[in-house]
């Protein structure tokens, strides 16, 4: 002990020890903060107890590169810092301008500098940071026991004070606290800390994440009693009727003190009390409370228990925030208060732009707000404990939680290296698993707890569930790589196929379908999305899933030229492992916290109401309500009857009387005489706020829903047109020149080129209609997402993206005062033959009709998209349409857009995704516009429903080639033309998974026979009629 109180102790081995994890770390006790008095506690926020000193801020600060260059004395009271740099707390490294991001999927930061050797880590890159700050003690803790706590540091800490060493700690993402007690000193004091980028822990935190060095949470001082609550741990039940509630409480105490536990619902009035005089050790007593609000997600009710423990004249006062609510496993289900919930989850990382790992209580908030918003009710903490803070807005604002370890070795495999397979790491296991159950304990919103991720499975895991199935038998316990096997309570796989979640549903299971990461929303996806829930709102045993993932990881960095963008692997220094480049990014939302355009399919299909058609003729409803746990008294109805886009008549319904799960039905009152057939009928329904809730606003649309009354006329005819008493001249063809078949008429010209047969010019009333050197010609490709990368159909398709088509015939005529031609081609990649057949009226509008005839061979892959393409000068910026939108929707993705009239910019319809890809398609067109600022442009319409998109980007811009280049929105450049095309459908994007998953078959185009009509209408004077 001699030793221990000297700094010459320090830095044996502990960092390369895997039985050392820790030196006089205090023990994890649940995440509880002791007020001095009834009125601090009362106000609750420990900032500003007297208990309580921050040491947040900017301390001295000293990096080295390799471990072996860190200073070895830095602690000493009388080291001369002058020298040294600044670096705030918390703060990440890297990114205050010490060393480089660094994003590793699979695969340790090491992975091109050491093998693999655990415990070892090289020194070599090891980076070092040191860090000292003088700090005053308050004058009114003299007596009391002080404690230091860092919230996480990563990747472990030495911590000494006035030059004394005093512990160690490893686990980067829970608190390490000291007892310094007997090391701080009356008024000044020297704290130093050092810690390094890595240690043997490191083997153990191989998470799917941008890896740091730094502090990431707030760290402070706090006094304590020297007699007082150490611990206490709540458990909430329900009796079989799921209606009146215990409460049983287990403390810990320091020695012999007098406790008075008090439990408060949301309006402060005492709804228990109980009262012991208890002697050092574990003490334990249980309330019981009369028909308690419950918790759950829906309804997350939230009642206080404070703990006041006296000795010797000295209090202190602890409140703790209690959830009445019962997990259960029946039935190869979970069930919340006797109710089989739906888990429409997401996983989220702690990750910020600015701030890496160091979140932001504010950045947090809003979090929870940005779920709220999109209908998610369930996040996993994914790989590790998040801040405390986290757990308690998921207590307060309503989130099932998913409460992971620090667990995972992905870099080790899964087979016999795997480090879970080793008795030498039973200790980092368990330990790991619990101190997460020690400090999380007490928070409603946790109702799995899960081992870790991706750290294989072997008995060291089977020692961790049965010690936490031992210490926790309230909850179930979750653990991927376990399979369906005994040390699991749930099924949790990760990205499961639809007919593997069918076949796992039929098979008469024992254990819930829960998946801990489906739907990869990465880059432009998570087409398919509503498939999965079909199935999920079918099958019992299917009890939903965990999105990967929630945000975009990636952080704000500079380019080359300082330009802003947000950096992923391969960005950053020669070391950086490109191999993932922006796996990183498959969030819902981006970095900033804006939605991502495929959030919005995963808001509408998350909804739990539904409103579906009973008589159209009766104006007759219905209401689904699938909340299991409140009805539908918050919302008001809102309808809108539209015809063709525009609202004709629209109503309120204040009262929706719908029970949790069951529907009602309801008469609107719109009038049915309205609905003649030469329209499109639809009737939009929403859902919305009466009042604030939480987070969300009054008036706040919840769901919604559109419902066809009547189908859309589609008509691809063209004929000529007239005007009363003029004779409009037909067109007609002029063919002396050799290189271009030139038709004109009324203001109109159009030049086929003979050489390809492609229109090369299209002018109306002296507007030129193309972009010089632009021409209409057949498209079968996009510029690829990362899961048409992920599936290498980047060169898997690679035929379609620029074929060669051999003019075989352009034949022309004029009938009945219309033009024809027709130029027939074979594309010689695939020997498909191809026609493009174009009728013109009188006034210059024209009908293609695009055909292709597939050949003999039967290798020929699919396509991305079967349409045509070219450019318009840039003029021509602003579209308008009648179909789905707002935002951007694909032939998988389209159920949360809906069919309206919109009238956006060109500008608008490139969404900057953070490595640029296909962007900005409007599905379920039925006409749509691309006009200039006189309202002059082209009107397209089809004989279905069609595809089409206007970009300042060029597909080839957009596209990365054969393989994905490092590239970011701010490398595009524009190429000065509105970037047309239009398709009779384009392949959707699927979400199973980004490494070779495919969007279901029915989303696919396989090779073979197509037809494409298009008819193409000259508009002038379409001006924002809105």
């Amino acid at each position: 002990m001699l030793l221990a109180a000297t700094g010459m102790y320090a830095q044996h081995n502990e960092w390369l020890d895997p039985q050392t994890n820790a030196v006089n770390r205090a023990p994890m006790h649940t995440s509880y903060f002791a007020y001095a008095d009834s009125d601090e506690a009362a106000e609750g926020v420990k900032d500003r107890s007297s208990n309580y000193l921050s040491i947040n801020g900017v301390w001295k600060f000293n990096w080295v590169r390799d471990a072996g260059q860190r200073p070895m004395d830095f602690f000493r009271t009388d080291f001369n810092d002058k020298g040294w740099g600044d670096m705030p707390v918390p703060g990440i490294w890297e990114l205050n301008g010490y060393g480089d991001p660094m994003y590793n999927n699979i695969g340790y930061p090491w992975e091109y500098q050491f093998q693999n050797n655990p415990p070892e880590v090289p020194s070599e890159n090891n980076h070092v940071g040191s860090y000292r700050r003088e700090i005053t003690v308050p004058a009114g803790w003299s007596g009391k026991e002080i404690f230091v706590h860092f919230g996480s540091v990563t990747s472990n800490i030495y911590l000494w004070v006035n030059g004394k060493f005093v512990g160690y700690s490893e686990d980067s993402k829970l608190e390490a606290e000291f007892d310094i007690t007997r090391y701080v000193k009356p008024g000044k004091n020297l704290l130093a800390f050092q810690t390094f980028r890595w240690c043997d822990g490191t083997y153990f935190e191989d998470q799917d994440f941008m890896r740091y060095s730094g502090v990431a949470r707030d760290c402070y001082l706090y006094a304590r009693e020297k007699t007082r609550i150490q611990d206490i741990r709540v458990t909430p039940d329900l009796d079989a009727d799921y209606d009146n509630g215990t409460l049983d409480i287990v403390l810990e105490l320091t020695g012999g003190c007098d406790v008075t536990l008090a439990l408060a619902d949301k309006d402060g009035n005492t709804v228990g009390t109980e009262r012991l005089s208890g002697k050092k050790g574990q003490q334990k007593v249980s309330m019981e409370v009369d028909s308690p609000a419950k918790w759950t997600a829906e309804t997350p009710y939230l009642y206080t228990l404070t703990a006041t423990s006296s000795a010797k004249g000295a209090e202190e006062v602890i409140p703790v925030k209690v959830g009445f609510r019962k997990i259960e496993l029946k039935n190869a289900q979970v069930l919340v208060n006797g109710q089989p919930v739906l888990f429409k989850g997401a996983n989220r990382h702690e990750m910020d732009p600015d701030g890496g790992y160091y979140v932001s209580k504010e950045r947090m908030l809003q979090d929870v707000l940005r779920m709220k918003q999109l209908n998610i009710n369930a996040v996993r903490t994914c790989h590790y404990p998040d801040d405390a803070y986290w757990y308690e807005l998921c207590d307060r604002y309503g989130l099932y939680v998913v409460a992971e370890a620090n667990l995972e070795s992905h870099g080790m495999g899964y087979e016999e290296r795997s480090l879970s397979k080793f008795p030498v790491y039973e200790k980092v296991h368990l330990e790991r698993n619990e101190r997460n159950v020690q400090r999380n304990f007490n928070h409603p919103s946790i109702i799995f707890w899960s081992l870790g991720n991706e750290a294989g499975f072997g008995i060291n895991f089977e020692k961790c569930y049965n010690w936490v199935k031992n210490e926790d038998p309230s909850r179930p316990v979750q653990y991927e790589r376990a399979g369906n096997n005994d040390f699991t309570d749930i099924y949790c796989p990760m990205y499961y196929r639809y007919n593997s979640c069918i076949e796992y549903c039929e098979s008469n299971p024992s254990k819930p379908l829960i998946q801990c990461e489906y739907a990869h929303a990465m880059g432009n996806s998570q087409g398919g999305f509503k498939e999965y829930w079909d199935i999920i709102r079918k099958y019992p045993a299917y009890q939903g899933g965990f999105i990967w993932d929630f945000v975009d990881q990636s952080n704000r960095w500079k380019n080359d030229r300082g330009q802003e963008i947000y950096g992923y692997a391969g960005d950053f220094n020669r070391y950086d492992v490109d191999k993932d480049q922006n796996f990183c990014d498959n969030g819902l939302i981006s970095p900033d916290r804006i939605l991502n355009p495929h959030s919005y399919e995963v808001k509408h299909i998350y909804q739990s109401i539904w409103a579906s058609l009973v008589d159209s003729a009766k104006g007759k409803i219905s209401v689904y309500n699938e909340n299991f746990f409140r009805d539908l008294s918050s919302y008001r109805l809102e309808w809108q009857l539209l015809a063709n886009g525009r609202a004709v008549q629209e109503g309120i319904v204040d009262e929706v009387d719908a029970a949790p799960q069951s529907a009602t039905e309801i008469s609107l009152g719109y009038d049915p005489a309205a609905l003649c057939p030469q329209k499109e009928w639809m009737l939009n329904i929403s859902f919305r706020l009466k009042k604030s809730e939480g987070l969300l606003p009054a008036g706040y649309t919840v769901a919604y829903n559109q419902i066809p009354l009547t189908g859309y006329g589609y008509d691809a005819s063209l004929a000529n047109i007239s005007r009363s008493n003029e004779i409009i001249p037909s067109p007609e063809f002029s063919t002396s020149d050799r290189r271009y078949l030139i038709l004109t008429g009324e203001n109109f010209r159009i030049e086929f080129n003979r050489n390809d047969g492609f229109i090369s010019l299209y002018s109306h009333n002296g507007k030129c209609l193309l972009e010089k050197g632009s021409s209409i010609r057949p498209n079968f490709w996009r510029a690829g997402t990362d899961n048409d990368f992920g599936a290498e159909l980047q060169n898997r398709y690679a035929i379609w993206k620029n074929p060669s088509f051999r003019l075989e015939s352009l034949n022309y005529d004029i009938e009945d005062g219309m033009a024809y031609v027709r130029a027939a081609y074979t594309i010689e990649e695939t020997g498909a033959g191809l026609t493009m057949e174009y009728a013109v009226n009188n006034a210059g509008a024209l009908k293609i009709t695009q055909k292709m005839t597939a050949g003999e061979r039967k290798d020929v892959p699919e396509m991305f998209r079967f349409g045509i393409r070219f450019e318009m000068p840039k003029s021509y910026n602003t579209l308008e349409f009648y179909g789905r939108g707002p935002f951007e929707n694909y032939y998988d993705r389209q159920h949360a857009a809906l069919v309206g009239l919109y009238r956006q910019s060109v500008e608008e319809q490139f969404y900057p995704y953070i490595r640029p890809q296909e962007t900005g398609t409007k599905a379920g067109l039925r006409w749509w516009e691309i006009l200039n600022v006189s309202g002059n442009g082209l009107h397209f319409s089809s004989d279905a429903e069609f595809s089409a998109s206007a970009l300042e980007y060029s597909i080839e811009t957009l596209d990365d080639g054969t393989k994905k280049d490092n590239r970011h929105p701010a490398d595009l450049v524009k190429n000065g033309s509105t970037n047309i095309c239009v398709d009779k459908v384009q392949m959707g994007l699927g979400c199973i998974d980004s490494w070779g998953g495919m969007p279901l078959e029915q989303y696919r185009l396989p090779y073979g026979d197509y037809e494409a009509v298009f008819v193409i209408t000259p508009v002038s004077h379409r001006f924002d009629m809105r």
